[in-house]
């Protein structure tokens, strides 16, 4: 047998290695932060399960998806359902979520009340001044039963949603980084993780009020709704939900951030 005719018997074997390879390195788009420490750590236990991740690093929330969409990348993690169902409304991205990761809980804080039942009559509440937080704030309110929404209100609620307030709470809708400094003059504020962080307040130690850790908010894993059975998917969760993960998690972020899974 000639050379020229044994690469060419080998040649479709070969292409079927490669392919096989590529299969096993996958490119995960990821914010800088938490979700990116995160994926360091899933990283060396998807190894373990032979499937290679490559952590590509982004500053927006808008390019994940669209590099996702697009097959630059196979996977992404850095955002919530609500977040993610708005994108592909507007963009008909053909995107699915197939694990959950973590939450950044957003809470309700106070200087002078251990919770919100403690609320006096005619109180006075911050909540977010825009649409997607307040919505949250909204529902975590009626969560701790001081309101209550229309039903059909959902995750887009506003403050013409409320149909019960049996305490008379006046909401002061508030820029989400000026809510710490609102402490100081309101009774009651409901802050994002991320501010709450910068202001010193650990969200799962000084929240009156906090959401669940498996709740709407909880962040996931997302692929192409193409790939969403391929093998290397349950690997992957397997990864992002390993014990490694939750151990970082628990040790690292001071309860500003909670495991999902």
């Amino acid at each position: 047998m000639t050379l020229t005719r044994r690469a060419l018997l080998l040649l479709p074997s070969l292409v079927l290695a490669d392919l096989a390879h590529a299969e096993d390195t996958i490119k995960i788009a990821v914010t800088a932060g938490p979700h990116a420490q995160i994926a360091e750590v899933a990283k060396k236990v998807a190894e373990r399960e032979g499937l290679k991740l490559q952590i590509v690093e982004f500053n927006d929330y808008i390019q994940p998806n669209a590099a996702l969409d697009a097959g630059d990348v196979q996977a992404n993690s850095y955002q919530h359902l609500p977040f993610l169902q708005t994108q592909i409304q507007a963009r008909g991205y053909k995107i699915s979520a197939v694990g959950y990761t973590v939450t950044f809980p957003m809470g309700f804080y106070s200087k002078k009340y251990k919770s919100l039942a403690d609320l006096p009559k005619g109180a006075k509440v911050g909540i977010q001044n825009d649409p997607s937080n307040s919505g949250r704030a909204l529902a975590l309110l009626q969560k701790s039963g001081v309101i209550k929404l229309k039903p059909t209100a959902g995750i887009s609620a506003t403050v013409a949603d409320i149909v019960d307030n049996p305490k008379g709470l006046q909401i002061v809708q508030v820029e989400a980084a000026q809510l710490p400094r609102s402490l100081d003059d309101l009774d009651a504020s409901a802050i994002n993780t991320n501010y709450a962080v910068q202001a010193k307040l650990v969200p799962t130690r000084d929240a009156i009020a906090i959401e669940d850790a498996k709740g709407p908010y909880a962040n996931l894993i997302a692929v192409r709704t193409a790939d969403k059975d391929k093998p290397w998917v349950p690997k992957l969760v397997k990864a992002f939900q390993s014990q490694e993960v939750r151990q970082l998690v628990e040790g690292s972020f001071s309860g500003s951030l909670v495991a999902a899974f």
